[in-house]
């Protein structure tokens, strides 16, 4: 049994690592069984929440505008993970996120993790959900849902409550496998894709609603193809 590993949560703008950002990461350090330190900070994604976050997460614009972009807190979270193999309620979702993050700073991110979802979904077949809330209902853990530190603390003891009934050393779902997620470098915005937006801004009185400092190339593409699309020219 895996009995040292961080466990992570993350909480995004979206469910699309390419094109969505992080807005809170949660972690729980584990050494042998134990918990021994935790991680827990907002990150400013550089634009505005939509509704749908709003009220998922309870996060609000005015939390994340004073909290540090991504390039202020991944490097600190690598830190915080040493060579641990990550730990996660649909790993493969947070690990996208923080290696997309990690290429576009020009970072290295390779780890093994393991997934309590895999597992649950392996030896709880016959639960109608397999959601990180029904399963902590399901084994009675107590958790506050959709904010980035609670969700990674009850996924730890879900993790702790499979094992205990459902390990087997020669179960593949309890070995840590090499995560995998093949992402680009998307580099910052170039001075003319900028001036452009703020330029159409200015012209047309728009709200944009992020950062233009802070966008990629593909990000500041695509804006401006969706305002040419609106007729703004």
């Amino acid at each position: 049994m895996l009995n040292s590993y961080v466990c992570v949560d993350l909480e995004t703008t979206g469910l699309h690592p390419k094109t969505d950002k992080i807005i809170e990461i949660g972690a729980v350090k584990v050494i042998e069984g134990v918990v021994v330190n935790t991680f827990s900070t907002l990150v400013n994604p550089g634009r505005c929440l939509e509704e749908r976050v709003i009220s998922l997460t309870g996060l609000r614009d005015e939390e994340l505008s004073g909290a540090p972009y991504i390039e202020g807190v991944l490097p600190k979270f690598m830190e915080f993970m040493e060579d641990l193999p990550l730990l996660g309620h649909n790993i493969q979702f947070d690990f996208s996120f923080l290696k997309k993050a990690a290429v576009n700073m020009g970072m290295k991110m390779e780890c093994q993790g393991i997934d309590t979802l895999r597992i649950a979904r392996v030896h709880l077949a016959s639960l109608e959900k397999k959601t990180l809330e029904f399963l902590c209902d399901y084994y009675q853990i107590s958790y506050q849902a959709h904010r980035a530190y609670g969700d990674a603390h009850a996924t730890h003891l879900l993790y702790q409550k499979l094992a205990e009934a459902f390990y087997n050393p020669e179960d593949s779902v309890f070995q840590p496998k090499i995560l995998v997620y093949q992402a680009k470098k998307d580099g910052p915005a170039t001075n003319s894709q900028k001036e452009r937006l703020y330029r159409l801004a200015d012209r047309h009185k728009l709200v944009l609603n992020v950062d233009i400092e802070k966008l990629t190339k593909s990000e500041a593409s695509r804006m401006a193809d969706v305002l040419r699309s609106k007729g703004y020219l």
